[in-house]
């Protein structure tokens, strides 16, 4: 074997090494690059995803674990999955992000980015499309948890304090006996 066989082996041999290297230094996509790849500012979904899908067709899963809220200008309740079909600019069919105006919360069906030029983005909550500053979303939000049950029972998670009037004077009764049992046994 001669001087220059022996050099094409090692040269092979360590072309096909960095592919392989290349080829699983690679880091995945995470959900934060298919939205910025999309057009969609990072901070759409909150910290802490725990895994994504995307489809051919932009069908898109996320999955973050747990049910929680972020602050942006209003509160933004996340459920424990968001799903809905991405396109450059915007989402349409989405489920599992709720806004809060006032006192009420209402589905958001869809986000888009009319022109990435112009700092708004659009939230489609059925009703109306609500505006916000683009840049309010550039990184992914602190997502507290949520107080409100995912339960189909959700009564039962209901602390007594915020049950309706009806049963006010009921549990009144029944807090004031505990109250009053428990006073009996630590004078015993």
């Amino acid at each position: 074997m001669s001087a220059f066989d022996s050099f094409l082996r090692l040269l092979s041999i360590t072309l096909v090494l960095l592919l392989l290297l290349l080829r699983h230094s690679g880091a995945e996509k995470t959900a934060y690059d298919v939205l910025k790849d999309h057009g969609l500012p990072m901070g759409l979904l909150p910290k802490g995803v725990e895994r994504f899908t995307i489809d051919s067709e932009g069908k898109l899963e996320v999955f973050l674990g747990k049910q929680c809220t972020a602050n942006f200008e209003n509160d933004v309740r996340y459920e424990p999955n968001v799903t809905g079909t991405i396109s450059y600019g915007q989402i349409a069919d989405l489920t599992g992000i709720s806004a809060q105006e006032l006192f009420l919360w209402f589905p958001v069906k869809g986000i888009r980015v009319d022109v990435p030029n112009s700092g708004i983005i659009y939230f489609d909550v059925g009703v109306i499309y609500k505006q916000f500053s683009l840049s309010m979303f550039d990184i992914p939000p602190d997502c507290r948890d949520s107080f409100f049950p995912t339960t189909t029972d959700a009564r039962q998670e209901i602390p007594k304090i915020l049950l309706p009037k009806r049963n006010s004077g009921k549990l009144r009764y029944v807090f004031d006996n505990e109250i009053n049992e428990k006073k009996k046994k630590v004078i015993l």
